[in-house]
């Protein structure tokens, strides 16, 4: 599995943690239940305050696997899924250039 941070941003009159309809449902999307059965784990999530903007730490199989799950998202938004390391292999690759 390999590592990524996704970054998905909205408008907020598209904000859908105020939508009766697909908050529950996303909740229900990034449940550990339900992320299993896509084959990806996510490690950490936050909302930064007032901005609109969700971050998730997560590993997945592939980068357009990660996205294809990330799809309810990039319907309110858009989603950016960028390719991560664990510091500790920045720091045994001696930078943090990938190979």
């Amino acid at each position: 599995m390999s590592l990524f941070v996704v970054q998905h941003r909205h408008a907020a009159e598209a904000c859908p943690a105020g939508s009766r309809e697909m908050a529950p449902m996303l909740l229900k999307h990034l449940s550990p239940e339900n992320t299993r059965q896509y084959g990806i784990s996510i490690q950490g999530e936050a909302v930064i305050d007032n901005a609109h903007t969700l971050y998730l730490i997560a590993e997945a199989p592939t980068r357009s696997a990660l996205q294809q799950f990330m799809a309810p998202f990039a319907q309110v938004g858009s989603v950016e899924v960028l390719p991560a390391s664990h510091c500790e292999t920045v720091i045994e690759r001696g930078g943090c250039a990938a190979p």
